[in-house]
């Protein structure tokens, strides 16, 4: 039964209940990162009836160039927008690295999952188990498709060289295990362990040799602004620190105006109510980089202990459960050291690397 834009399904004793339709990727991944989100809800809420509604991106579609290069900010996101705002489907799940941090108009991030290990991951070539990034080879072949990864480990490790792969999670794996291209490829230790991969991770990158992308390793669900009812739904997902981190992560990297063609990378931690921002920017080549940590109380204050937020939008995220100071503070924290970065001279770092790249 559709009644307005929403959808009914009566079972065999008369009972009416709403479906709720998620939208996804069609990717393996992105299948199990939706059926993840979809499982924690009918958990909360038994009596919604959940549709699952799969559909290729752009970013699915073209395979044959740099991530970097395509220069559409949405590449994974756009198509599953439009079914939102055609009322197809009711809520999305992305990976959060993947949703720029300004949405369009009409749509938010309506819960923040509890984040993976947001860490890069190597994944060596069988014939190198038991090597390091530092015991590889002169002049190996890195596979990554990711300007941020391949500046940060150019700096680290210069007798290494650094190629594009592109392709999802089962097709890099097979480039490297099949074909004698890539010493190793850097993944995201996050989809690993969401594909049951984990015994492919060779080595975990830690921040002082490469630090991750904005958003990495968080789940995010994307809804229409507008539906509270969906809105309040979804809120009860969002955990507090994970959101607090990539508000700081997603303001800092929009102040820096920032994106897929310029390499960006943070460090974010929670600890006795303070948060920690690092962030980086980096040249093409790693050669130039500037790197700062600043931090700020997220100490909830006494008028404030109550007080949790209205429909406001962060950044892109809407958090009804989560202190509304210390979201300001986490999203003051980014702004300010995207400010100070900017004032030691990232701007003309990262003007360079988005013209070298565009000439590429």
């Amino acid at each position: 039964m559709e009644e307005g834009p929403y959808k009914y399904i009566r079972d065999g004793n008369g009972k009416v209940s709403r479906v709720i339709r998620i939208g996804t990727r069609k990717s393996q991944l992105a299948r199990i990162q939706t059926d993840s989100v979809a499982d924690k809800l009918k958990e909360l809420y038994p009596d919604v009836h959940l549709e699952i509604v799969a559909m290729s991106t752009t970013g699915d579609v073209i395979l044959d160039r740099a991530l970097s290069k395509i220069g559409e900010k949405s590449l994974f996101t756009k198509e599953l927008e439009n079914a939102l705002e055609r009322n197809e489907v009711d809520l999305v799940v992305h990976s959060l690295k993947d949703l720029p941090t300004s949405l369009p108009a009409g749509f938010t991030i309506g819960a923040v999952l509890k984040r993976e290990n947001p860490h890069d991951a190597v994944v060596l070539h069988p014939s190198n188990t038991g090597k390091t990034l530092d015991t590889l080879p002169e002049k190996s072949v890195i596979g990554t498709s990711s300007l941020r990864r391949a500046a940060q480990l150019k700096k680290r490790f210069p007798h290494l060289e650094f190629k594009d792969i592109r392709g999802n999670l089962n097709t890099r794996l097979k480039k490297l295990d099949e074909k004698d291209d890539f010493a190793a490829i850097i993944l995201a230790a996050a989809g690993l362990k969401r594909m049951g991969w984990e015994n492919r991770i060779s080595l975990i990158l830690e921040p002082e040799d490469c630090m991750y992308a904005v958003g990495q390793g968080a789940l995010a669900v994307e809804v229409r602004a507008r539906d509270a009812d969906i809105l309040e739904m979804v809120s009860v997902l969002h955990d507090p620190d994970t959101v607090l981190r990539c508000i700081a992560e997603r303001a800092f990297l929009k102040q820096l105006e920032g994106g897929c063609s310029v390499p960006v990378a943070v460090h974010t931690k929670v600890k006795d109510s303070q948060l920690y921002l690092t962030g980086a920017v980096y040249s093409l080549d790693g050669s130039q980089s500037i790197k700062e940590t600043m931090q700020t109380s997220i100490a909830p204050g006494d008028e404030s202990l109550e007080r949790v937020d209205e429909q406001v939008q962060r950044v892109g995220v809407t958090a009804i459960k989560v202190p509304a100071e210390a979201q300001d503070a986490a999203e003051r924290l980014g702004v300010k050291l995207a400010d100070l970065l900017l004032s030691k001279g990232a701007k003309e770092i990262l003007t360079v690397a988005r013209q070298l790249n565009d000439a590429r």
